[in-house]
Protein backbone atom coordinates (compact mmCIF):
# COMPACT_ATOMS: atom_id res chain seq x y z
CA UNK A 1 0.00 0.00 0.00
CA UNK A 2 1.40 3.57 -0.90
CA UNK A 3 1.95 6.62 1.63
CA UNK A 4 -0.57 7.85 -0.66
CA UNK A 5 -3.55 5.61 0.55
CA UNK A 6 -2.55 5.54 3.96
CA UNK A 7 -4.75 8.92 5.29
CA UNK A 8 -8.09 7.30 3.05
CA UNK A 9 -7.27 4.04 5.14
CA UNK A 10 -7.12 5.77 8.65
CA UNK A 11 -10.06 7.43 8.26
CA UNK A 12 -12.14 4.80 6.18
CA UNK A 13 -11.15 2.86 9.84
CA UNK A 14 -12.26 5.82 11.96
CA UNK A 15 -15.65 6.13 10.37
CA UNK A 16 -16.08 2.58 10.20
CA UNK A 17 -15.03 2.54 14.24
CA UNK A 18 -17.10 5.54 14.79
CA UNK A 19 -19.92 4.76 13.29
CA UNK A 20 -20.44 1.24 14.86
CA UNK A 21 -19.89 3.11 18.27
CA UNK A 22 -22.98 5.67 17.19
CA UNK A 23 -25.09 2.46 16.36
CA UNK A 24 -24.24 0.83 19.91
CA UNK A 25 -25.23 4.27 21.98
CA UNK A 26 -28.19 4.69 20.41
CA UNK A 27 -29.55 1.38 20.54
CA UNK A 28 -28.66 1.48 24.60
CA UNK A 29 -30.33 4.76 24.91
CA UNK A 30 -33.00 3.14 23.04
CA UNK A 31 -33.14 0.53 25.21
CA UNK A 32 -32.82 2.99 28.73
CA UNK A 33 -35.67 5.25 27.35
CA UNK A 34 -37.87 1.98 27.75
CA UNK A 35 -36.37 0.28 30.29
CA UNK A 36 -37.09 3.67 32.13
CA UNK A 37 -40.76 4.11 31.13
CA UNK A 38 -41.38 0.23 31.39
CA UNK A 39 -40.23 0.81 34.91
CA UNK A 40 -42.85 3.30 35.46
CA UNK A 41 -45.43 0.77 34.83
CA UNK A 42 -47.81 3.33 32.39
CA UNK A 43 -50.48 1.91 30.64
CA UNK A 44 -52.23 3.88 27.31
CA UNK A 45 -55.32 4.90 28.95
CA UNK A 46 -58.55 3.12 27.17
CA UNK A 47 -60.08 6.57 25.34
CA UNK A 48 -56.59 6.84 23.70
CA UNK A 49 -56.76 7.88 19.97
CA UNK A 50 -54.49 5.12 19.55
CA UNK A 51 -52.58 2.04 21.44
CA UNK A 52 -54.97 1.91 23.65
CA UNK A 53 -54.26 -0.54 26.85
CA UNK A 54 -51.01 -0.97 25.77
CA UNK A 55 -47.62 -0.41 28.39
CA UNK A 56 -46.09 2.69 27.74
CA UNK A 57 -42.38 1.81 26.55
CA UNK A 58 -41.50 2.62 23.25
CA UNK A 59 -42.35 6.31 21.29
CA UNK A 60 -45.64 5.18 20.20
CA UNK A 61 -47.53 4.48 23.31
CA UNK A 62 -45.63 7.22 25.22
CA UNK A 63 -47.29 9.86 22.48
CA UNK A 64 -50.86 8.29 22.27
CA UNK A 65 -50.59 8.66 26.06
CA UNK A 66 -49.49 12.07 26.60
CA UNK A 67 -52.15 12.87 24.05
CA UNK A 68 -54.79 11.47 26.13
CA UNK A 69 -53.35 13.33 28.79
CA UNK A 70 -53.87 16.50 27.11
CA UNK A 71 -57.44 15.48 26.41
CA UNK A 72 -57.90 14.54 29.99
CA UNK A 73 -56.79 17.75 30.97
CA UNK A 74 -59.13 19.81 29.25
CA UNK A 75 -61.88 18.29 30.01
CA UNK A 76 -61.38 19.06 33.61
CA UNK A 77 -60.22 22.54 33.08
CA UNK A 78 -63.22 23.03 30.59
CA UNK A 79 -60.55 23.39 27.23
CA UNK A 80 -58.78 25.93 29.23
CA UNK A 81 -54.87 24.94 29.41
CA UNK A 82 -52.45 26.17 32.32
CA UNK A 83 -51.67 29.60 30.90
CA UNK A 84 -55.11 30.74 30.61
CA UNK A 85 -56.74 29.68 33.87
CA UNK A 86 -56.73 32.27 36.85
CA UNK A 87 -53.80 32.27 39.25
CA UNK A 88 -56.76 31.48 42.11
CA UNK A 89 -58.73 28.89 40.05
CA UNK A 90 -58.33 25.92 41.86
CA UNK A 91 -57.92 23.76 38.46
CA UNK A 92 -54.53 25.26 37.60
CA UNK A 93 -52.49 23.07 39.70
CA UNK A 94 -54.63 20.08 37.88
CA UNK A 95 -53.39 21.98 34.39
CA UNK A 96 -50.12 21.91 35.92
CA UNK A 97 -49.72 18.51 36.51
CA UNK A 98 -50.90 17.48 32.88
CA UNK A 99 -48.78 19.71 31.55
CA UNK A 100 -45.82 18.43 33.52
CA UNK A 101 -46.84 14.52 32.73
CA UNK A 102 -47.17 15.53 29.11
CA UNK A 103 -43.78 17.07 28.50
CA UNK A 104 -42.12 14.39 30.29
CA UNK A 105 -43.93 12.06 28.10
CA UNK A 106 -42.58 14.17 25.13
CA UNK A 107 -38.93 14.81 26.38
CA UNK A 108 -38.99 10.55 26.45
CA UNK A 109 -40.81 10.77 22.62
CA UNK A 110 -37.20 13.12 21.77
CA UNK A 111 -35.18 10.62 23.42
CA UNK A 112 -36.47 7.78 21.21
CA UNK A 113 -35.92 10.07 17.82
CA UNK A 114 -32.76 11.48 18.79
CA UNK A 115 -31.70 7.57 19.44
CA UNK A 116 -33.14 6.27 16.11
CA UNK A 117 -31.33 9.49 14.12
CA UNK A 118 -27.81 8.02 16.21
CA UNK A 119 -28.15 5.21 14.49
CA UNK A 120 -29.23 5.84 11.57
CA UNK A 121 -26.25 8.12 10.89
CA UNK A 122 -23.97 5.23 12.61
CA UNK A 123 -24.81 3.05 9.83
CA UNK A 124 -24.01 5.91 7.04
CA UNK A 125 -21.08 6.68 9.02
CA UNK A 126 -20.13 3.28 9.59
CA UNK A 127 -20.92 2.58 5.66
CA UNK A 128 -18.55 5.41 4.12
CA UNK A 129 -15.80 4.21 6.49
CA UNK A 130 -16.09 0.87 4.94
CA UNK A 131 -16.20 1.94 1.73
CA UNK A 132 -13.02 4.20 2.51
CA UNK A 133 -10.96 1.13 3.72
CA UNK A 134 -12.00 -1.30 0.86
CA UNK A 135 -10.91 1.81 -1.72
CA UNK A 136 -7.87 1.89 0.05
CA UNK A 137 -7.33 -1.49 -0.08
CA UNK A 138 -7.90 -1.96 -3.81
CA UNK A 139 -6.29 1.37 -4.89
CA UNK A 140 -3.11 0.18 -7.60
CA UNK A 141 -0.45 2.49 -7.09
CA UNK A 142 -0.14 4.73 -10.35
CA UNK A 143 3.49 3.81 -11.78
CA UNK A 144 5.39 6.71 -13.56
CA UNK A 145 5.40 6.76 -17.22
CA UNK A 146 9.04 6.84 -18.37
CA UNK A 147 9.84 9.84 -20.56
CA UNK A 148 11.77 8.86 -23.73
CA UNK A 149 13.87 11.95 -25.52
Amino acid sequence: MSTTHKPVRILGIVGLVAGLAMIVIGGATWGVVSAQLDDQRITVAADASFMAGTAVNNPLSAFAQAQVIDKHTLDITGGKTFAELDREDPLRATAQQGAFLRASLFTSVIAYGVAALVMGLGVLVAGNGYALTRIAAGAKVAQPTPVTV
